[in-house]
């Protein structure tokens, strides 16, 4: 139970809490129940939102108090700033991430669960991969992000988007996505029917598009060699979070940081 006075221990209590919900929901049995913890969810993102504020404030307002392990006052006082400067940002983030749950919380209220399935065939909308970056090649679109913004980014990586050459090599190589793959660590930027995900850090930039794949149109069950390779690849790091976004695991490994 929460002590309202406590910021540790109701810390502490959140965090498990968050870690029973991400075990409880690897399987949802009854869909309807997901109305009711995406409505909790909100609570809780509009509460983060809240704490971090607070956090921002508490760094700024107590750096009188701050020192470094030497006992320097100034370096201690310019990561307090530093620290509530970053957390500020975060909040601002949530933000964006409460309105995207605020839609998909909003879309999913509109839905009536059965309990039998549809015999009726419609349309679906998947993501395909575009175009996936890393090394120099990434480091230009990152470079671009941080002058021009991430508008300018994917625009300019739409320039890798051929139309119906580049759904047909996403088909047939099985970089079809219910979802943009991306990590904990990976940005997101919605464009339409683009979305563009990117890493510093890791040193890469994927873009994707959403695509309608209509009823009469069948992917084959069995995966194509170029699509088991490509997952292959993707899950190549031993010992990887379960967390971790797997084309983050192969940038990882490729560039020696998976050991």
């Amino acid at each position: 139970m929460p002590t309202f006075y406590d910021p540790g221990a109701d810390a502490g209590e959140a965090s498990e809490a968050l870690r029973g919900l991400a075990h409880a929901t690897r399987t949802i049995e009854h869909p309807q129940d997901m109305y009711s913890v995406l409505g909790d969810l909100l609570s809780g993102v509009r509460s983060l939102r809240q704490v971090l504020d607070q956090l921002a404030s508490a760094h700024a307002s107590n750096r009188e108090l701050a020192f470094d392990d030497y006992g320097d006052h100034a370096s201690g006082s310019a990561d307090a700033l530093a620290a509530a400067d970053e957390l500020h940002q975060t909040a601002t983030l949530i933000d964006q991430a409460e309105d995207r749950l605020n839609v998909a919380m909003s879309a999913a209220g509109r839905i009536a669960w059965h309990t039998e399935p549809s015999t009726e065939q419609v349309p679906v909308r998947r993501w395909i991969s575009v175009v996936f970056l890393q090394g120099s090649e990434a480091d230009e679109v990152l470079d671009m992000i941080d002058r021009n913004g991430p508008d300018t980014a994917i625009e300019h990586l739409r320039n890798w988007d051929y139309g119906d050459e580049t759904t047909d090599a996403a088909m047939e190589n099985g970089h079809v996505y219910d979802l943009p793959p991306a990590g904990v660590l990976d940005r997101e930027v919605r464009d339409g029917d683009y979305q563009m995900t990117y890493n510093h850090s890791f040193g890469h930039v994927g873009l994707y598009r959403l695509h309608t794949i209509e009823p009469g149109d069948v992917l084959d069950d069995e995966p194509t060699r170029a699509a088991m390779a490509h997952a292959e690849a993707m899950r190549a790091v031993p010992d990887g979070s379960w967390f971790e976004h797997p084309g983050v695991a192969a940038v990882k490994q490729s560039r020696g940081l998976g050991l």
